[in-house]
């Protein structure tokens, strides 16, 4: 059954290549602004490295590059190929080449599809991989004397100020770390023995933030220690006011800005496969309309162009079948190979 018959006369086919090429050429600036757009994410994700555990995450922004610069090839080719569709001399040489052709775009194209799905649907694995890494942290914000975290302490401090938050989940998650070095601890105080020695783990706990939560929006100067102790402040309440540092935890406010940075960045990739998509589909009428122009004298006569021979099913287990029987025929020949079980007496 032939899917989506049209007919093209002569003047139909000529304006279709003609309008082709152009959208063929668009098609391959989004194609580089795809990869643009990826590079863009990747860039992003590295830039907070420390505060993922993993980097399952950049499976998005890898797969946007990959479909960037495979759609700049598949759009130069379908360029070329409309030129020569103005000669009918030259068309053929295409023949064999277009049905690979059609495979490899159709792959990448829902690729791209994939990635846009990607881009919206990640937002779970970000919120775990960052809960962890901010955990860890956090943690580490002391060991500035450590190999391999000398920086953390910088890079939290920066995150918290750029991104206005404070913590993992709010500011409280630093009450329940110390985050203060023993480097800078006076262990003849008793304050500070008396502290250590009321944490079953020996580690000293304070109800205070960073400078880096500290909000400078706010008319008080900064309360950052004793926050839960009203009798340290003057006219005030832990309870009822409203803290002068960032309430917001960090890893709310990361997943806002990658998830709000994927779902633009996807957006703008669904375009760029609509674009796509119509190049294709457009080719693919292109050709068929061409092949019966082939072997004719008269190369103006009106053909007829479809966007299937088959059907959808039978189609796509034309493209399967070649690689379905590839990979059958290579099992086969590694069994073949495989040494045979010695003998034994």
């Amino acid at each position: 059954m032939v899917v989506m018959k049209m007919k093209f006369p002569f003047e139909k086919r000529v304006k279709l290549a003609q309008g082709l090429w152009l959208l063929s050429w668009s098609a391959t600036v989004a194609g580089a602004l795809t990869f643009s757009l990826g590079c863009i994410l990747k860039t992003e994700l590295r830039r907070r490295a420390e505060v993922m555990d993993n980097s399952d995450i950049h499976i998005v922004p890898n797969t946007l590059m990959i479909v960037g610069l495979a759609s700049l090839g598949i759009n130069y080719f379908a360029s070329k190929i409309c030129q020569d569709a103005l000669d009918a001399g030259r068309f053929p040489r295409w023949k064999n080449f277009l049905k690979p052709y059609f495979a490899v775009s159709c792959f990448f194209t829902v690729l791209m599809l994939l990635a846009i799905i990607m881009s919206y649907a990640m937002k779970g694995t970000l919120e775990s991989s960052l809960k962890v890494g901010l955990r860890n942290g956090i943690r580490f914000y002391k060991d500035t004397d450590t190999p391999g975290r000398c920086f953390q302490k910088q890079n939290i401090d920066w995150l918290q100020m750029e991104f206005q938050c404070c913590g993992n989940n709010d500011f409280r998650d630093w009450f329940e770390v110390q985050w203060i070095s023993n480097r800078y601890l006076d262990f003849s105080s008793t304050e500070v023995k008396n502290r250590i020695k009321s944490n079953v783990d020996g580690r000293y706990l304070v109800d205070g933030v960073p400078f880096s939560c500290c909000n400078p929006s706010s008319p008080r100067p900064c309360i950052q220690y004793q926050l839960t102790n009203n009798s340290a402040h003057y006219n005030y309440d832990y309870q009822t006011e409203e803290l002068n540092i960032y309430l917001r935890g960090c890893r709310e406010a990361l997943v806002n800005y990658y998830m709000g940075l994927m779902n633009t960045i996807g957006a703008g990739v669904l375009s760029v496969f609509l674009l796509q998509g119509s190049v294709l589909v457009s080719l693919r009428f292109l050709q068929t309309s061409m092949e019966a122009v082939a072997g004719n004298e008269n190369t103006e006569i009106e053909t007829e162009g479809y966007l299937l021979e088959k059907g959808v099913k039978e189609t796509i287990m034309e493209y399967l079948d070649p690689v379905l029987t590839f990979f059958l025929l290579k099992n086969q020949v590694e069994e073949g190979d495989a040494p045979a079980a010695p003998a034994t007496t």
